[in-house]
């Protein structure tokens, strides 16, 4: 019987392959982070691929009316906030973002002993697997990543390589106090990312703690706490995908606008 501390601890690590160099160290791999996304990622593109190819003009199913209620919900989003002309990318990279993010999250509401009790059958009760891929910080970071060169990207397809230099070291002060603006761009540019990624992990981290924390209750107690907080965690689960969605609307708009 393991304590409580011992518990928390075998729910918060992940199943860590180590590449080189120490366990846990740089040269490491969260597998169950890499292979729960990878999966989310192949769901989210079957399902649109299925409703894509079964679409119809003619009385739609409800399903298909919900995704194109998002897809709607989604291009507007772009419309409204995107103004850096039109773009093939946009809303696809925005609705990719949104779906596949809100399938991470969702993977919150799965029940936290339901790994362990997987484990136990298969006769290896200290295997240590971790199902929320955005409760992991290497997860949003690599996000976040990708985000930041699309930043970098954008701002230098509207502007050109020559005319994204020249703003970098000119904006905000001129370019008589070039180091200062190269300061304040690189604080910019490093900041959004981060942001990105520590308030979509933080939110998920504190969710799945959560979860945990009921789990250690007494069995009567945890549907009387589990179910109001799931409830409400749905919330957070769409508000955290529907944020990182706009919040990359917003840089790359502002990448391609002109100071």
């Amino acid at each position: 019987m393991s304590t409580t501390t011992e518990y928390i601890v075998h729910h918060l690590t992940h199943n860590n392959v180590v590449l080189s160099g120490e366990r846990g160290g740089f040269w490491s791999i969260h597998i169950d982070t890499f292979s729960m996304s990878l999966l989310l990622g192949f769901v989210y593109l079957f399902i649109f691929t299925l409703l894509a190819r079964r679409a119809k003009v003619a009385n739609p199913n409800k399903l298909q009316l919900f995704f194109e209620l998002i897809i709607d919900m989604v291009s507007q989003q772009v419309k409204d906030i995107y103004h850096g002309g039109k773009s093939k990318v946009i809303v696809p990279l925005s609705l990719t973002i949104f779906c596949w993010i809100f399938l991470m999250n969702l993977m919150d509401l799965l029940p936290v002993d339901l790994i362990n009790l997987a484990n136990h059958l298969s006769g290896n009760p200290e295997a240590k697997w971790r199902a929320v891929p955005s409760a992991d910080v290497n997860a949003t970071f690599a996000m976040s990543i990708s985000v930041f060169f699309l930043i970098i990207g954008y701002g230098i397809k509207a502007k050109g390589v020559g005319g994204w230099l020249m703003e970098f070291i000119s904006v905000p002060f001129g370019i008589y106090a070039m180091p200062l603006n190269i300061i304040f761009q690189l604080l910019e540019l490093i900041t959004k990312p981060i942001s990105l990624s520590l308030r979509l992990f933080g939110n998920m981290y504190a969710g799945e703690l959560v979860f945990i924390l009921i789990a250690l209750l007494p069995w009567h107690s945890q549907w009387l706490l589990g179910v109001p907080w799931a409830i409400f965690h749905i919330l957070i689960i769409t508000l955290q995908a529907f944020i990182f969605m706009v919040l990359t609307i917003v840089y790359l708009s502002m990448a391609g606008e002109k100071h």
